[in-house]
């Protein structure tokens, strides 16, 4: 029998990259993006979660949560403005990917069959972000501790989360921050000397979605060039 799996955030860079990996073993797969659902909308994860269910014959094995954004919020802008930019990042990246797993978890614990969630997170939950991106870091970091306590409370009922931290990769979003912070001083920050590429987080995701051993529940892999160790 196929895994039934939902993506999100899928219509680009790692979101892309994730669904290639995928497609090239047995499950059905919802790769979904925001002309499924607008995540920042009241109603857009509900109304995804019932896309998705239409979709996959009414059945989610597992979640993938990758949609997000990474949009500046300088601290000298208007005050009101600065907040807005928090609310809609914590909203897409943050409380989105909260009720998505939300959703999965009470389907998992209705049907008996377990699950699996993997929570594409970032590098900077745990080293930070520029000053214009408090709100970003934060809601990684956000991420990082609700696939940890997802992991202690549910793995005893099969469910399973794992969360994957990048370093900078090469997606659009990447290239222009490349440019406005100086590629090659960004670049001499990472020991491997590059920074990643969409495939590479791909195959991480796909590795936590269908092979990872049970035991490794609660795991959050980083994939950054050693330009950030734990």
């Amino acid at each position: 029998m196929s895994t039934h799996v939902l993506l999100t955030g899928a219509s680009r860079g790692i979101g892309a990259a994730i669904a290639d990996a995928l497609r090239a073993r047995d499950v059905l797969l919802f790769a979904a993006s925001s002309a499924d659902a607008d995540l920042s909308a009241e109603d857009g994860p509900d109304r995804l979660w019932q896309v998705a269910l239409d979709r996959l014959d009414g059945r989610v094995d597992v979640l993938i949560n990758n949609a997000g954004v990474f949009e500046a919020s300088p601290l000298d802008a208007e005050e009101e403005a600065w907040i807005a930019q928090w609310r809609r990042t914590m909203t897409i990246n943050l409380e989105a990917s909260a009720r998505l797993s939300r959703a999965a978890i009470l389907a998992w614990q209705a049907s008996g069959t377990g699950g699996r969630i993997v929570n594409v997170a970032s590098r900077a939950a745990y080293r930070g972000d520029s000053p214009a991106h408090w709100h970003y870091a934060a809601s990684k970091a956000g991420m990082v501790g609700m696939t940890k306590t997802i992991a202690r409370g549910y793995a005893a009922q099969g469910i399973l989360a794992f969360a994957i931290c990048p370093g900078f990769t090469m997606t659009g979003m990447a290239d222009d921050y490349l440019a406005s912070r100086g590629g090659d001083k960004l670049l001499a920050d990472i020991p491997l000397g590059r920074v990643a590429q969409p495939e590479e987080i791909g195959l991480i995701a796909t590795f936590l979605a269908l092979d990872a051993p049970a035991s490794m529940t609660g795991a959050v892999l980083d994939a950054n060039g050693a330009s950030y160790v734990r």
